[in-house]
């Protein structure tokens, strides 16, 4: 396996975010890359509400990982990372049709950013069929996060006065300044 270390070493930062204790080392056929310890990452990318589907970490993290660093120091180009993560997926045992989401995902990351409104367009009507099929199931998850978080809320306003310990309060998604690490 080109993944020199079969286990990634992290420390938590916050809710978020992990940093790496020991360096990832991955082997190409013609290049090799390292990402160093110390780089700060979320794993996989994933909107909450997906969550259920792609977990933030799986066979994939190494992949993931690897893939924000190429991105982030622009190593070489988002074609080619975006093309290395799916490879390296492929290589760590990640089945095909999860692998082919994510790294739709992240090639439709790539080429929306700056689109115009006629490509966004187009981009839609093929992935229509893959929409269709998040569609339901995400808004089924959507509206259960929604009722929990207000379950949340209720029992955290009914808490709260009656505590002389203090009273966590619920968040519906990631706050701003845990997006800004």
């Amino acid at each position: 396996m080109p993944f020199i270390k079969p286990h990634v070493v992290v420390k938590e930062i916050d809710s978020k975010y992990w940093q790496l204790i020991e360096p990832i080392r991955y082997k190409a056929k013609h290049q090799e890359f390292i990402v160093p310890k110390g780089f700060k990452t979320d794993f996989a990318t994933v909107p909450p509400i997906f969550t259920w589907l792609i977990p933030t970490y799986g066979l994939y993290t190494k992949a993931a990982i690897l893939h924000d660093y190429l991105c982030k120091k622009k190593i070489i180009s988002r074609a080619d990372a975006d093309g290395i993560f799916r490879r390296t997926m492929r290589e760590l045992g990640v089945s095909f049709i999860r692998r082919w989401m994510m790294w739709a995902a992240v090639r439709a990351d790539s080429l929306l950013k700056g689109a115009s409104i006629g490509e966004i367009i187009i981009w839609l009507l093929i992935a229509i069929p893959s929409l269709i099929f998040l569609a339901i199931p995400s808004l089924v998850v959507f509206i259960w996060l929604a009722m929990f978080w207000v379950l949340e809320y209720i029992i955290f306003g009914t808490l709260k006065p009656l505590s002389r310990k203090r009273v966590n309060k619920p968040r519906f998604f990631m706050s701003q300044s845990q997006k800004k690490l």
